[in-house]
């Protein structure tokens, strides 16, 4: 058929489609896997581009791209359950996602690689992962070394990639590249000295790691004494990460036998919390303990017996995930029923789903072309996304896109009350 002009008029799913596809490549990986990888030059691989792009346009939609998330956390060792929960609760975000179609035709995957919590391994496994699997993003790290060293080594401002979701002992520096969908480590602690205020508890003892972010926790803890008209009459530390922790352990257990706090607030991760609470009440210990959410109140219990957890408070910062009292928590409940994970139900899971949900966002709001400056962008730009009852938001520079606390106690028969 002739034309007026003398030409037609490319359809945009053509015209737009080899744009697209080389400004996915760096971040996004084909669906559609060749065994066989034969050089082309530069006229084959447009016109390997043109025959997709005019399959792109009869159907009226763009190639489908899966869109990989990077992991590097503990797989093995004692916190694995932690890095497992956690990447269980990411793939339970994104299964769901894919099984719908995806999201502006793209679909997801996690790949995950294993740092046996050592700090040298987080920096180089992530180099491997960046360099073999191209992640769009990366989410859920774990270990507060780890984070030092990982930003130390600046690789991701190097790849221009963000780090959704991290779980650490301090306080996170406020990293452009950083974003966390936890509240902080000072919203816990001004929770957790509240609630002892208002029943008439005013000595404390705090228990934290000791490294370089040490300081800005006694600071927060000290700050979330005084608002709350309470304080702190022993801090002591233990060597977290290192062949001494035992030895620290029972140096603590020591120090707060001899000073006797009404309560110990302990800042400290699963593993060293159990060895504290187990040696302590083995000592006789009867202080009330009160512990950040990073102490995994799921590991306690499978670490510990019932008289040594009983009476056990620790601050939460997603919700219950064992009740359905949210729209996120039936979302989640719906996709464990639906996907059936290995791993069991937890505190952690539903941490992780929360930031695969994040992440599915963001892709969301950057339409057919996410690019890693773009996953940074809309994040910044996230304000006020409800997941039902649990709002995310980093504008005006926050890195913790949550302030949601709550308190869970074991009872005397072992079961956690909120």
């Amino acid at each position: 058929m002739k034309s007026t002009t003398g030409s037609f008029s490319v359809p945009p799913a053509i015209r737009d489609f080899p744009r697209m596809m080389y400004q996915y490549v760096p971040y996004i990986r084909h669906s559609l896997k060749q065994k066989e990888k034969p050089a082309m030059n530069s006229g084959r691989l447009a016109r390997w581009f043109a025959i997709i792009a005019i399959t792109a346009g009869t159907t009226g939609q763009a190639f489908a791209l899966e869109v990989v998330v990077g992991q590097v956390g503990p797989m093995r060792g004692l916190e694995a359950k932690q890095g497992q929960g956690y990447a269980a609760g990411m793939r339970l975000a994104f299964e769901t996602v894919n099984r719908r179609g995806g999201v502006n035709g793209h679909t997801f995957a996690l790949a995950t690689e294993d740092d046996g919590s050592r700090p040298e391994s987080t920096v180089e496994q992530t180099r491997k992962l960046l360099a073999e699997k191209r992640p769009l993003v990366l989410a859920g790290y774990f270990g507060s070394q780890n984070l030092r060293e990982l930003l130390a080594s600046r690789q991701l401002e190097q790849q221009r990639i963000a780090l959704v979701g991290y779980r650490t002992t301090d306080i996170a520096p406020a990293h452009t590249h950083l974003f966390n969908v936890r509240a902080d480590i000072p919203g816990e602690l001004a929770k957790l000295t509240s609630q002892l205020a208002t029943v008439g508890v005013t000595k404390l003892g705090l228990l934290y790691e000791a490294g370089p972010g040490a300081d800005a926790i006694v600071a927060a803890a000290d700050q979330a004494a005084a608002q709350a008209k309470v304080r702190f009459v022993t801090r002591t530390s233990y060597a977290g990460g290192s062949r001494s922790a035992s030895t620290s352990i029972a140096d603590a257990v020591q120090v707060f036998s001899k000073s006797a706090p009404q309560a110990i607030i302990l800042v400290v991760n699963g593993a060293p919390t159990a060895a504290f609470i187990e040696a302590y009440r083995i000592s006789g210990g009867t202080a009330q303990l009160f512990a950040y959410s990073g102490a995994d109140i799921e590991q306690l219990s499978q670490r510990l017996g019932e008289d040594h957890l009983k009476g056990v408070v620790i601050s939460q910062v997603t919700p219950n995930p064992y009740k359905s009292t949210s729209r996120l928590v039936r979302e989640f409940t719906e996709a464990v029923a639906q996907q059936k994970p290995k791993e069991p139900k937890s505190y952690v899971m539903m941490e992780g789903y929360i930031t695969g949900r994040v992440i599915v966002e963001a892709v969301q709001r950057q339409g057919r072309a996410p690019t890693r400056e773009g996953m940074i962008a809309a994040l910044n730009a996230m304000n006020d996304y409800d997941l039902g009852d649990y709002v995310i938001g980093f504008s005006g520079g926050s890195r913790n896109g949550s302030k949601f606390v709550e308190l869970s106690i074991v009872s005397s028969s072992g079961k956690v009350q909120q």
